[in-house]
């Protein structure tokens, strides 16, 4: 439908963009989209800013986020297009997002990850003896020190005895500007068996820290800061925007 920009406000706008960002945004328990424009401004070519707020936004393997806020500012776009009902960005555009994990959700990740990979028994030495061990129930703790806790139960197959393994991270941004790497890895209960069964899952944390499952077209986030207290995960990143989803 041909539209006239007076008629075209914000209320226009924010459908077009609501409709179009969910197509990518399927698993989400709440989506809002808010676009500030006016018809003199879209005249230009421009909107003033653009804010997605999600809530319980899933992503793929399962990572699920409390909250994600993207805001982007001063977005230049073809106003002839829009009138079409069609937001096509002229050139990419940037903002900033926040992001909120929970430790239920990245407990949550972690199982995932451990029945997406389905590890095999793996052979060690336990007691001075070989054994065959399987990485059963992980658990995660975020604590008011900034560190992350993690706490995994381990069978052993030979004899069906359970033992506790556990580590401790912490998050730091890389001086080269290149995400989150993890720093001061500490190992408490069985610190060998720890370091060898929990290796998958600390990539996996890695991969939490950077968002690498975050793959929504047309956006990119950049980790720029990592805030961990009680409970919960903070990411602060830079977001990007190269087109409109489905645009």
């Amino acid at each position: 439908m041909f539209l006239k920009f007076d008629n075209l406000g914000e209320k226009t706008i924010n459908k077009i963009a609501e409709v179009a960002l969910s197509t990518q945004l399927e698993q989400t328990e709440k989506l809002r989209v808010n676009v500030k424009t006016d018809p003199n401004l879209l005249a230009q070519g421009m909107l003033e800013s653009l804010a997605i707020d999600c809530q319980g936004l899933i992503l793929e393997n399962s990572l699920r986020m409390e909250t994600i806020n993207i805001t982007l500012n001063t977005i230049a776009v073809s106003p002839f297009k829009a009138l079409m009902g069609n937001i096509q960005l002229t050139k990419p555009s940037e903002g900033k997002a926040c992001i909120l994990l929970t430790e239920v959700d990245i407990t949550m990740s972690f199982a995932a990850e451990i029945l997406r990979k389905n590890p095999k028994n793996t052979q060690v030495i336990l007691d001075k003896k070989v054994v065959m061990v399987h990485l059963q129930q992980v658990n995660c703790r975020l604590l008011e020190t900034g560190k992350m806790l993690i706490i995994a139960n381990v069978k052993v197959e030979n004899t069906g005895e359970c033992r506790e393994v556990s580590l401790q991270i912490t998050p730091r941004i890389c001086q080269a500007g290149n995400g989150v790497i993890i720093e001061d890895i500490e190992y408490f209960q069985e610190p060998e068996l720890s370091s060898i069964v929990l290796n998958p899952i600390l990539e996996e944390a890695k991969n939490i820290f950077n968002l690498k499952k975050f793959k929504i077209e047309g956006f990119s986030l950049k980790i720029q800061e990592v805030n961990i207290t009680k409970g919960s995960l903070k990411l602060q990143a830079e977001a990007g925007m190269t087109h409109f989803p489905n645009s």
